[in-house]
């Protein structure tokens, strides 16, 4: 949209006086925040509405994307640059006398994921809207956050994520939208006049749910999606009678925080009442919409397309099915018949703990319709499979086996697709995950690499980088991504890739100031940033990680005389409040890092830096500052990975083993601009299918190895007795369940090669330059396209190749 400076100036002005009714130099960062927030919304307001009434005119296919997490960061940025209101907004406020990042800094980060899958659906909301495709989110509105992180002696503590205690300025409130969804309770079926059943229902616990929505701005095309969140609220009472505190309290509970702790019975309850309550108001909401336009559900195929983000919202399916059946009146038949071509599913992973199933009890007791509809899902696939596939693999692959309901294999049976996100898990998917359900539907699976989107990873996060981009090749690659391989004509530019020195110096420098103020620590900036960014989980094998550490640690004491570049390795991850291991690895790494940062010996050529409570805006923050990726999963465990990707396209390098995205990334940038290692997919299932791993093996084998592993027992680590013992006893007495010690030689050999190769600048920009050219293929818009084109058949804007 067109907006002078001087408009901008008096708008925002205007906007305090209304909103605080005082003048400008009153007010604080948050307040002029808040205040830029509404004026933007206004800003936006007509193109919201515009696209909405588009989208109904044309009866235009509806997409909703169901999660339940959406990790948008700040929105501030991402929606001025969508608007092109950057830069006129950032000047209005400089010559108002303030300064943009001070002011975007005082909004907080939304507290609506964790990790990958939460930024993934955030980055797709992204695409969609800018693709012009009419994209819904559909999630939950946390009132707190996973949790904010903080460390106590070197121990995680989890404090609550406050991050709506200012309200949210980019929200609307919808509460004449707002669906009833009902848990327990009695429900039969009541024989009707004409022969039909009627579910009747008796003391059930009635959930109210209100949606917040939340614009999401295409990229400079006047297009605004709807992000849908939703709320469980207390309902209108029927009689008149006040609710008790309890009950109270159990309906805040569903919607009060991420991922609750289900260690327990009560937790894993609360987490199916979560699945359900926004899987029951999102189908509600989508078939009320559906219905303003069109005379019975016979076209929904044909207008609808319900994607389950992994498994947790796969409650759509027995949800829709209760409505066509109980509220359409539609046969079985019918009902199913439009449900599969419906629905659609990405599989986001191979971990068995994450494929979710839920005691029969349990369900039965919390979500008894949807339990009946289950049971007879189970019945018929049973009835049709079994004369065609042997009792056996039904058996395997029914919804309901061993006790449980099995949520990844009901998404499988009521989609017409199922995706993994990367070609080798898309392969371990047919092989071994669902490798049943494969030999049943193998028409169904297809595979869509993940992506991320440039406009956020390196358009805002790197402007330094996007500015030089532009410079050489002109700006058309900021919407046709696949236009940055035109940048591999300067391989060979000696200018070029000091520019790229230089830009990534800047974005260092900013990092070190951060690491600074926060950890107190000083950091070189001509050091080699080695960075690992990701959830705290054993097979993403931190750890291996923190042994390189060690070995640089002992390798300077032992030789000090020996030069290497300085190395800053950068640690961001969060564990699990129930995960005691990955709780014991954070307190090992900052033990180290209080060990190595102020080691007199060792000076400024050895820094570890954990930086506390990493999120999306740290990630915009470190990712640019980037020398050195480490993707370093255990090979055939990370589905895809998008942390690969943004680092790749702000120029760093991967130190990967072959897994997920790995492989692709590899195969893009080229071989030789990439560090490989380690065991690969296939000797890792030759393990497990010979049973011959032994972990004691290679501590045996390897001087280096052994002095390594006895630092965490012999107190060479100050402060980490227990842990340490339990660290060593999981790769020795239990034997190593993700094969990092088979894997420690292969790693060390290509550290050491980054060792050599970064003192060769001209030879380190090449590999950088190299990734920065092949990383549009890994961009959110075009994995998107690929969506719309194979699974939700709807048109998009058209992307070059």
């Amino acid at each position: 949209m067109k907006l002078t400076l001087a408009q901008f100036k008096r708008d925002f002005l205007a906007e305090i006086k209304t909103l605080y009714a005082t003048d400008l130099s009153d007010t604080s960062s948050l307040g002029q925040f808040i205040a830029l927030g509404h004026l933007v919304r206004r800003y936006n307001g007509s193109h919201w509405q515009d696209t909405a009434e588009r989208y109904r005119k044309h009866d235009q296919k509806q997409v909703y994307y169901f999660s339940i997490e959406f990790l948008p960061g700040r929105l501030l940025s991402s929606n001025l640059l969508n608007l092109g209101l950057l830069d006129t907004v950032r000047q209005g406020l400089s010559e108002l006398g303030l300064d943009f990042k001070t002011i975007s800094a005082a909004e907080p980060d939304p507290g609506l994921g964790n990790g990958g899958l939460g930024r993934l659906a955030a980055c797709y909301m992204d695409s969609m809207a800018s693709l012009g495709i009419a994209g819904n989110g559909n999630g939950i509105r946390y009132r707190y956050g996973l949790f904010k992180q903080v460390f106590m002696d070197g121990y995680q503590v989890e404090l609550p994520d406050d991050w709506l205690r200012n309200g949210n300025v980019w929200e609307v409130r919808r509460e004449n939208k707002a669906c009833l969804v009902r848990f327990g309770g009695n429900v039969w079926m009541a024989p009707q006049p004409d022969g039909s059943l009627k579910a009747m229902y008796e003391h059930t616990d009635d959930v109210l749910a209100v949606p917040y929505d939340i614009g999401m701005i295409g990229y400079q095309n006047d297009v605004t999606n709807t992000l849908r969140l939703w709320s469980a609220e207390l309902p209108p009472s029927a009689d008149n009678s006040y609710y008790s505190q309890a009950q109270r309290d159990r309906i805040d509970d569903i919607t009060k925080v991420l991922y609750p702790d289900d260690s327990n019975s009560e937790g894993q309850a609360l987490r199916l009442r979560q699945e359900y309550f926004f899987s029951s108001a999102g189908v509600q909401s989508i078939l009320r919409h559906f219905g303003l336009r069109h005379q019975g559900m016979k076209e929904l195929a044909k207008k609808v397309a319900i994607h389950i983000n992994d498994t947790h919202p796969t409650l759509v399916i027995p949800e829709m099915m209760r409505i066509l059946l109980d509220d359409h009146h539609c046969s079985w038949e019918v009902a199913w018949e439009l449900t599969t071509k419906v629905m659609s599913y990405t599989n986001h992973t191979i971990m068995q703990e994450a494929l979710e199933t839920w005691p029969i009890d349990m369900f039965k007791g919390l979500l008894p319709r949807i339990y009946q509809i289950v049971v007879e899902i189970d019945r018929r696939y049973r009835a049709a499979k079994t004369p065609v596939f042997g009792e056996d693999l039904v058996n395997r692959t029914a919804p309901l086996g061993n006790g449980q309901v099995r949520m990844a294999f009901l998404a499988v049976i009521g989609s017409h697709s199922v995706n993994g996100v990367a070609p080798l898990h898309t392969e371990l998917l047919k092989a071994d995950v669902l490798r049943d359900l494969y030999q049943v539907y193998p028409e169904r699976f297809n595979n869509k690499t993940n992506g991320i989107t440039m406009r956020r990873w390196v358009q805002l996060a790197n402007e330094p980088l996007s500015t030089l981009i532009d410079s050489k090749i002109g700006p058309t690659w900021r919407q046709q991504p696949n236009q940055l391989k035109t940048l591999a004509a300067y391989q060979n530019d000696a200018k070029f890739l000091k520019q790229l020195t230089a830009v990534k110096t800047e974005n260092k420098v900013a990092l070190a100031a951060y690491i600074k103020s926060e950890l107190g620590i000083d950091v070189r900036t001509d050091a080699i940033f080695d960075v690992q960014i990701k959830r705290l989980h054993a097979y993403k094998r931190q750890l291996l990680h923190v042994f390189e550490i060690i070995r640089e640690y002992l390798a300077i004491k032992d030789h000090p005389e020996t030069v290497e570049p300085a190395r800053v390795h950068v640690f961001g991850a969060k564990a699990a409040p129930s995960y005691h291991y990955a709780k014991s690895i954070i307190k090992l790494i900052n033990a180290l890092a209080d060990l190595v940062n102020h080691d007199p010996k060792v000076g400024d050529r050895l820094k570890v830096a954990f930086i506390p409570n990493y999120g999306v805006s740290l990630g915009e923050l470190i990712i640019p500052a980037a020398d050195v990726s480490e993707q370093i999963s255990t090979a055939s465990k990370e589905a895809s990975g998008t942390s690969n990707m943004k680092l790749m396209a702000n120029g760093a390098v991967s130190l990967a083993t072959l897994d997920g995205a790995n492989i692709d990334i590899i195969e893009a940038a080229g071989e030789g601009n990439e560090y490989s290692f380690g065991l690969t997919a296939k000797a890792v299932y030759g393990y497990y299918e010979r049973g011959d791993y032994h972990a004691a093996d290679f501590y045996n084998a390897d001087p280096e190895l052994k002095r390594i592993l006895e630092t965490l027992v012999d107190g060479t680590i100050p402060g980490i007795s227990t842990e340490g013992r339990e660290i060593y006893d999981s790769l020795l007495r239990y034997n190593d369940e993700y094969f990092v010690l088979a894997d420690y030689e292969s790693y060390v050999q290509q550290q050491q090669q980054i060792s050599e190769d970064f003192q060769d600048q001209q030879l380190w920009q090449h590999k950088a330059l190299a990734n920065i050219a092949a990383a549009g293929i890994f961009s959110a818009d075009l994995a998107v396209a690929r969506y719309s084109e194979d699974i939700w058949q709807v048109p998009h804007a058209k992307l070059l190749n």
